[in-house]
């Protein structure tokens, strides 16, 4: 195995920590090209799509990406924004302000973010890292909810780097957050906020991301993952069983995915008399494709086509104060132990904050 040329060890040099916020993927452009690049990564990895690969790779490339890329790139367009994919964006900014919350706190870490599909790239961003100096990193893939195909597919990632390096850092892994107190607690303040301006709905529809069924047979833990993220936000928001709903959206192909689905749902809603619906995503840790367009768009106009009144959606927690103190209060516990502590900074939240404004963040 031929391992990467390295900068030689130097005795004696500063042990540093950081941590690698690792969301899907973007493509670099809402462009066919550009979803074809993408697309052959995301759709080519097994952990995707666990299909027999010499059958998958005769459909992929035969069918799929003759077909799907400028569908896709259609809907892309619809979303894009001056600062380009608006995932990539709003991780930007989460990594951003992460450093701040925790160097706010005394912990002097370095934190940048990475796309598993697309660049940043897993690969590129450890390097960085290791540049940096890290000799500890905590992997923070951003999803809440632990699936195969996300959150392992993060980790085979920083395997795959890890085995083409001689000297590694020590790693840890965040595996999942959907029950943690303070990530509840942020999605329950991002919902009443909404209704505090807007009133309340006569439904509350929850939607995750689907999977294939199977997955779920074969042990993958996504699906109760989803379900208990939806009680525990349900009990926070003093609802009953009949006021919300969870759901599963972005099916794929003709297999049977997670119910019930997202959109056959909302027109079901909209066809019983039920007038308003919310829908919040609370799979997603930024805004994206499924949420803006898949939801806002395409979900809004099933529902309003299928005679509902009113249609709100309620945004991804993105850079807000209560999701970055969440994401703050989760790595704080999984870096337990290892030497992060500086001395306070009581301007790095403000410079923190310049520097996410400049962005755009909303802080």
């Amino acid at each position: 195995m031929a391992f990467r040329k390295e900068p030689p060890y130097t005795h004696g040099q500063p042990a540093h920590t950081g941590i690698l916020l690792c969301n899907l993927g973007t493509p670099e452009a809402p462009t066919a090209p550009a979803l074809r690049r993408y697309l052959a990564e995301f759709l080519g990895d097994p952990r995707v799509v666990e299909i027999p690969k010499p059958l998958w790779w005769l459909i992929l490339h035969g069918i799929i990406l003759r077909v799907r890329p400028r569908k896709s790139a259609a809907k892309y367009a619809t979303i894009w924004t001056p600062e380009g994919s608006p995932l990539k964006a709003w991780t930007q900014k989460q990594a951003v302000l992460l450093k701040g919350y925790l160097g706010e706190r005394g912990h002097r870490v370095e934190v940048r973010y990475a796309m598993r599909y697309g660049q940043p790239s897993v690969a590129s961003e450890l390097d960085a890292l290791k540049a940096a100096g890290c000799t500890r990193v905590l992997v923070l893939p951003a999803y809440p909810q632990y699936s195969g195909a996300t959150t392992a597919s993060v980790f085979d990632a920083v395997y795959q780097w890890a085995g083409r390096v001689r000297t590694m850092p020590e790693f840890r892994f965040i595996n999942h957050y959907h029950d943690d107190a303070a990530h509840i607690d942020a999605l329950k303040t991002s919902v009443q906020r909404h209704w505090l301006a807007h009133g309340r709905p006569d439904k509350l529809v929850m939607s995750f991301h689907g999977m294939p069924e199977r997955t779920l047979h074969l042990g993958d833990p996504y699906h109760c993952e989803c379900h208990k993220t939806g009680r525990l936000l349900a009990e926070a928001l003093g609802l009953k069983p009949e006021e919300y709903v969870v759901t599963f959206q972005s099916r794929f192909g003709k297999a049977k995915w997670l119910q019930p689905y997202t959109e056959p749902t909302l027109v079901a809603l909209a066809q019983a008399g039920v007038g308003r619906v919310d829908v919040v995503c609370p799979g997603f840790a930024v805004d994206c494709i499924e949420t803006l367009e898949e939801i806002d768009q395409e979900a809004r106009e099933a529902f309003l086509h299928a005679g509902g009144r009113e249609f709100h959606y309620i945004p991804c927690l993105n850079d807000s104060a209560e999701g970055m103190r969440a994401l703050a209060d989760l790595c704080e516990r999984h870096l337990a132990g290892w030497p992060t502590q500086a001395t306070p900074d009581p301007d790095a939240a403000q410079r923190t904050r310049a520097r996410a404004l400049a962005l755009g963040a909303k802080v």
